[in-house]
């Protein structure tokens, strides 16, 4: 084997080739030091004598079938000017590890595209060396998202695990990329944003959260001046939420039984789009029907599809004319539950709005909580946060199906 062909396959240079084995369907190099290339690893000199040597043995990139091992005695010296025994620098591998920086890159390169198990079969290791591997990478290039480029975001949380153990997520809406992952709910765990935020002196422009009045007082507070753009998405779940319990309450106080037989079977038909109701099963018959037969149930439902239209005018004025009738019906429409919500949209007015001055959501967040999600149930949990932190962090570069 030429020293050409040791640093072009395997980025392997200033050594020499001196012995090749086959053993069990292992290919074994064995190189030496150019000793005339031999230096301090600290200060660089020559001033060197020779202390001894330990022998070690690096797994590298596999030929076909065949896993390849380089065997090395590393050289001990000891350098005149520092006055310390030190081993020479090896420079294809990192000597704390059992592998080479070409095998490294390799491995890194299939898990773009195999699952951490794959690989690991793949290349012959344990899962352990493969995850030890993808996070040293992923800290070095995902370990701290900058933010200095933010100037849109969005806030919401993940739940990750039973009893209510959550995660807060930040995402940067133009690159699609996490840039926080916060431990908890809620603005105490925005707290290490804020700081970082502060220092990066990034110009947020907006921000879209829900309505939860944790994240609303947070964004006021650290972003007093930004636009806060309450997602429409959560608007209508909230919406949804309200008319599923009018709907029971409604199945509760009827006195018919066939009347609470049709309540009983309207709920999933009450939250859908009217877009995506199934024909072959006559939903929207059945759905025509129980609003025939309770007038407080039709008029809530039709007020919900009409308050979908919202985010659908042609400009901010008309949305705001739009919003204001919507809010006066709902106002004389003598049902409390239509009360209740037009009192909550007066409230959050302005963040309403301010989505045809910034027409962003969190629907890219939820997205990515959706990527995240399938990333834990196909790893079958992660047991080291960090890493499912950096995980996340990268995840906007990770394939769907290969996101475990």
């Amino acid at each position: 084997m030429s020293t050409s062909l040791l640093y072009h396959a395997f980025g392997i240079r200033n050594y020499k080739h001196t012995k090749t084995e086959y053993k069990k369907g292992k290919v074994i190099f064995t190189i030496e030091h150019d000793y005339n290339k031999l230096r301090c690893q600290k200060c660089g000199s020559k001033d060197i004598t020779l202390r001894g040597k330990k022998k070690r043995v690096f797994k590298t990139i596999p030929i076909g079938m065949k896993r390849v091992f380089i065997k090395l005695m590393v050289q001990r010296v000891k350098c005149h000017i520092c006055k310390k025994i030190r081993q020479v620098n090896i420079g294809f591998a990192d000597p704390r590890l059992t592998y080479t920086k070409s095998f490294e890159r390799y491995a890194n390169d299939l898990s773009k595209h195999m699952t951490i198990l794959d690989v690991a079969e793949h290349l012959g290791v344990s899962w352990d060396i493969i995850k030890d591997i993808q996070k040293r990478y992923l800290k070095k290039h995902f370990g701290k998202p900058k933010l200095k480029h933010l100037e849109r975001i969005a806030i919401d949380e993940i739940s990750i695990r039973r009893r209510h153990k959550y995660l807060t997520v930040v995402l940067d809406i133009d690159t699609g990329a996490v840039v926080f992952v916060g431990d908890g709910k809620g603005a105490d765990s925005l707290i290490p944003f804020w700081k970082r935020l502060k220092c990066s002196g990034a110009n947020i422009k907006a921000v879209a959260i829900d309505m939860s009045p944790a994240y609303i007082e947070a964004v006021q507070t650290n972003l007093p001046n930004e636009a806060i753009v309450f997602d429409h998405f959560h608007v209508i779940k909230y919406f949804n939420d309200k008319l599923s319990d009018f709907r029971m309450e409604l199945q509760r106080e009827a006195e018919d039984e066939q009347q609470k037989q049709v309540l009983k079977g309207t709920r999933w038909l009450l939250l859908k789009n009217p877009k995506n109701l199934d024909e072959n099963h006559n939903e929207q018959e059945r759905l025509e029907a129980a609003l025939k037969l309770n007038k407080p149930l039709a008029t809530v439902y039709y007020m919900k599809e009409d308050l979908r239209l919202l985010w659908n005018q042609e400009d901010k004025d008309k949305a705001e004319i739009f919003l204001d009738d919507w809010i006066k019906r709902a106002r004389v429409s003598g049902i409390n539950m239509l009360k209740k919500f037009e009192n909550t949209l007066s409230t959050h007015r302005k963040g309403i709005l301010a989505y045809y001055d910034f027409p962003i959501s969190t629907g890219p967040l939820e997205g990515t909580n959706n990527k995240i999600k399938t990333m834990k149930r196909q790893a079958y949990g992660f047991r080291d946060m960090e890493f499912f932190k950096l995980k996340i962090f990268a995840i906007h570069r990770t394939k769907y199906a290969l996101v475990g």
